[in-house]
């Protein structure tokens, strides 16, 4: 089974309703669908917006469904000046941007527990995902995607993140559901196509792109996911 998880209903809609035998459980307030999808035997959930709903859902999918692998599809904030709407980053690395314990002596983003900044995603996954955006004929890159619980939309706070971990793009879930991925062993990507440049026009560019951003990935994720 494979384990695919969007923050936001756009980034997941399609997918389900395109699932054939499709049996829905509700845990902990988050909608599960499991059911075949692209010939493939799938759990797609819909997780919310931020770190601790993207946590809560991946551990109950790894709990509940034991995938083989979580695939986190949606959209993000570029961060890289050579990104523009509608071109896809796959995760390489995720780090959490607003993690900072540095006035104890800690690198930013450091993960207290497991003590490692960045997170690697699984290379197949990611290989898989790479190829599939070719197919569909999408500017793709791998890159570092750095997750925090802010919408970045500031020129000054994109360069910041971007110069300390030379970080592609920026979104609000990625590095937190590889982050229990990590810690439970299950081989996770990151998918993310661009919505927004993450500075002063952010919020503008995403209210008229997100829709369109988020059927790329999902555009993507259904060719790659023949191959995984």
């Amino acid at each position: 089974m494979i384990g695919i998880i969007g923050a936001m209903e756009s980034e997941t809609a399609t997918i389900i309703g395109s699932m054939e035998q499709a049996e829905t459980q509700v845990i902990s307030g988050v909608r599960f669908v499991r059911g075949n999808w692209c010939g493939k035997e799938v759990v797609v959930a819909t997780a919310g917006v931020g770190k601790v709903f993207a946590a809560l859902c991946a551990e109950a999918m790894i709990l509940t469904y034991r995938p083989k692998c979580i695939i986190n599809t949606g959209v993000a904030g570029a961060l890289d000046p050579a990104l523009g709407i509608m071109d896809v980053v796959v995760a390489e690395q995720v780090v959490q941007h607003d993690m900072d314990t540095s006035p104890l002596g800690d690198p930013v983003g450091m993960i207290s527990g497991i003590n490692r900044v960045e997170l690697p995603a699984d290379k197949k996954l990611s290989e898989a995902l790479i190829k599939a955006a070719e197919t569909v004929g999408a500017k793709a890159v791998c890159g570092v995607v750095a997750s925090g619980d802010q919408f970045i939309a500031e020129r000054q706070k994109k360069e910041l993140i971007r110069s300390r971990f030379n970080a592609s793009c920026c979104e609000m879930e990625g590095a937190a559901i590889g982050h229990v991925c990590y810690v439970n062993q299950v081989p996770f990507a990151i998918l993310r196509a661009i919505s927004d440049g993450a500075s002063e026009d952010a919020i503008m560019d995403f209210q008229t792109f997100v829709q369109k951003a988020a059927k790329q990935s999902i555009n993507i994720l259904q060719q790659a996911i023949k191959s995984i």
